[in-house]
């Protein structure tokens, strides 16, 4: 039989558990979203495994913008704002919001980018944009040379990016965390996350292997568009 005191304990945790918040189901709405991969999360296998693309997607990414939302659901004239200027703006938003805007507004954008540059069969790149780096970055090998160099050289967590000058020069950059150079007014060509969650679980320690596969998921079209696009001012993320 049950009691009345187990009647009541009951009825008491059930009223509290009407009012405990459940993250779940409450991820803040704002202007940003998730858009879905644009290919299928085994789209990069053997490379990078299906399991890393719908973790590091659904759960890393997915993580950025709900919490750039909630920063951004504290200050109106801010969440105005596109995410490119607010990043090129960083340091004029209130000191509140500035450093939850610069980690998952920048993870956004560095994610939102490093989706759209994969799926791909890998190669090389074709005109204008292998002009560029044959030009200023040395030919494809030497690029991916110091590419790879740079991303392994990255202390942490970090990033290793293309820049696009106004001119169409290239330049390689790093940038700890997630920041971008879209901080520092430039555009992005392409980039590569050094971040553990981007391959640990298919090369564990092992950084420059993930590094020297990742050539072969690039989608060089897609790179080809955006140096297009980053030359006519267009490009934004």
């Amino acid at each position: 039989m049950i009691s009345r005191r187990h009647l009541l304990t009951g009825a008491t945790l059930l009223a509290a558990s009407a009012v405990i918040p459940r993250a779940w189901a409450q991820a803040p709405s704002g202007p940003f979203k998730l858009d879905p991969l644009p290919y299928a999360p085994s789209k990069n296998e053997p490379h990078i495994d299906a399991q890393t693309m719908e973790l590091h997607h659904g759960k890393h990414h997915a993580a950025y913008v709900t919490n750039l939302n909630t920063a951004l659901s504290q200050n109106a004239e801010a969440a105005k704002m596109p995410l490119h200027e607010m990043l090129a703006k960083l340091g004029e938003l209130p000191e509140s919001i500035r450093t939850a805007v610069r980690n998952n507004g920048g993870g956004h954008a560095n994610h939102t980018m490093f989706w759209q540059i994969m799926g791909g069969q890998g190669g090389e790149p074709s005109g204008e944009l292998k002009s560029a780096i044959d030009r200023d970055l040395g030919g494809l090998a030497k690029f991916q040379e110091d590419f790879n160099a740079a991303g392994t050289r990255q202390f942490g967590s970090g990033w290793v990016f293309v820049t696009v000058a106004r001119d169409g020069k290239l330049t390689i950059t790093s940038k700890p965390n997630q920041d971008t150079p879209l901080m520092d007014g430039q555009r992005v060509l392409m980039g590569n996350d050094v971040w553990e969650h981007a391959y640990y679980l298919k090369y564990q320690n092992r950084r420059p292997d993930y590094l020297k596969a990742w050539w072969n998921v690039l989608d060089w079209n897609r790179i080809g568009e955006r140096y297009a696009a980053a030359k006519a001012g267009t490009l934004t993320i």
